[in-house]
Formats: C-alpha cells, structure tokens, sequence
C-alpha cells in the first residue's frame, strides 16, 4: 500500500452503522483505521472481503479496526445478505451514499483502501483488491499503530 509523504486530512461521509446509527470517521479516532470502499456488484471487492474479515479477526481490537463501507444502494439488507451469504464473521457492517462517499474520499474506483492513522489522517492508499491479511499488509497496519501510539 503506497504511503504518503506526510498524513492527509480527510473528509467523512454520513456513515450508518449496522444498528442504523449515523456517524462519521470521527468516532474511529483513536484506533488504527483500515477503511475500505466497496460494494456487492464489484467483483474485486467481493474477492477480498474475506481477506478483510482475516485481517479484522487478526488485528481487530482497541487499536485497530476495518471499515469496510459498502456504497450498495441496498443499503444495509444489501450488506448484511452478502455477508451471511460469504460466511463474514468479523466484520461490522457500514454503509454510506455512492456519491457521497466517493467524493468526500476522493474514490476514482472500487475498491479503494485507505490507511487511516489513530489521529483520523491519511497516511496510505490502494486503489484495487488486496490480500489484506498477508504478512506485508499486516506489517505495514502494525506500524501505522505502533506510530499512533507514539504520537498520543
């Protein structure tokens, strides 16, 4: 994942959560963030979602979480039928506005993954799948928290 010389501010869709409450990437400060942009129609995106599901088993906790923010307009029924269909487990569902979501995030594609530091900045970006639970994603997300620890 290519990182940026220096963190970059960032901007928040609406997001709604799996229980229908309205946030944005605010209430993730704090944590390391991987957040994903995708939907059900893409197939790349549904490639990697069970590498994302590994990864948020892996290094899911108080430090770290995976944002996997669906733009369906199915909305959340879309998501939560996908995930039960693949076997997701681990991964919370959030789901924001097409058109929203990819201007405030400045999406070009799907999917499209951002590094999202503890301080709520940028620091890396990937357009395109990934296998997110392999050991280079993963040594590179245990950095970004070790760096956002030092930084609190």
């Amino acid at each position: 994942m290519a990182e940026h010389k220096a963190p970059l501010p960032m901007l928040s869709p609406p997001i709604t959560d799996g229980r229908g409450r309205d946030l944005t990437l605010a209430a993730f400060r704090g944590r390391t963030v991987l957040l994903n942009i995708w939907a059900t129609w893409c197939p790349p995106c549904r490639a990697e979602m069970p590498t994302l599901d590994r990864l948020q088993a892996n290094l899911g906790g108080p430090e770290f979480h995976v944002v996997a923010l669906s733009i369906d307009r199915g909305g959340l029924e879309t998501v939560r039928a996908f995930y039960a269909d693949i076997g997701i487990k681990h991964l919370d569902l959030y789901v924001s506005e097409q058109l929203r979501a990819m201007t405030a995030l400045g999406v070009a594609g799907l999917p499209t993954t951002l590094l999202v530091s503890a301080q709520g900045r940028e620091v890396a970006r990937k357009l395109g799948p990934a296998e997110w639970d392999s050991p280079s994603a993963i040594s590179q997300i245990k950095r970004v928290i070790l760096e956002g620890r030092s930084q609190k």
